[in-house]
């Protein structure tokens, strides 16, 4: 009982934390608001797919591996690959955004492949980890077992409820909106992307130089 009431204000300090975090516009936001065209739970496979490459990383912290995550080396890997991948997500966002604006089409990639896509190929994610995630995850080293599953479960409760909102309010006020801004929404989505790969790709220049 004291454990839990000593993990209390610990908790709302990772409710907080996270959820600035996901709410943040980012590559994982805007395939989130393209996907929930033509789902309302795309928030919903996102944040597993998401969760595929963030419940392994919170694990090897937890055992001590944060350094890993910081180094140079696996920071130019990442933002090279990363910057890649995620540029390609956009400019397919952009070919498909007539196609899926009028109802005839879906992006060419799951919800749940994107969501591990724009965690698994975001540097910036890692480095997040590596820094104010690990922070989070020392503050519960004392807590054990227990404590370090619900640190787990609090912290992807809040990406799970922020993508599911949007992708409920995506999905049904959608067709309120008409087709020239439907499309200025998948231009920019798509342009965010391409503007996080591009930049990733030039940090991993950076990096390397």
């Amino acid at each position: 009982m004291e454990q839990g009431v000593t993990m209390l204000p610990i908790l709302l300090g990772v409710v907080v934390i996270s959820l600035s975090g996901v709410m943040m516009p980012g590559p994982m936001f805007a395939v989130t608001v393209a996907k929930s065209y033509r789902s309302p739970l795309a928030g919903v496979w996102i944040s597993l797919g998401h969760a595929v490459i963030e419940v392994p990383l919170i694990l090897l912290i937890y055992f001590g591996f944060a350094r890993f995550f910081a180094s140079n080396v696996v920071q130019l890997v990442l933002s090279l690959l990363g910057g890649g991948m995620i540029a390609w997500l956009g400019i397919a966002m952009f070919r498909a955004r007539t196609e899926v604006v009028k109802g005839g089409k879906d992006l060419p990639y799951n919800a749940f492949v994107a969501g591990i896509f724009t965690s698994g190929f975001n540097p910036l994610f890692l480095l997040w980890w590596a820094t104010i995630g690990s922070m989070l995850v020392m503050k519960f080293l004392g807590f054990g077992a227990i404590g370090l599953v619900v640190f787990i479960l609090v912290h992807w409760l809040c990406d799970l409820v922020w993508l599911s909102f949007v992708s409920v309010l995506i999905y049904r006020t959608n067709s309120l909106w008409g087709q020239k801004f439907q499309e200025g929404l998948f231009i920019t989505c798509s342009l965010l992307l391409i503007g996080f790969g591009v930049w990733f790709l030039v940090s991993g220049f950076q990096i390397a130089v």
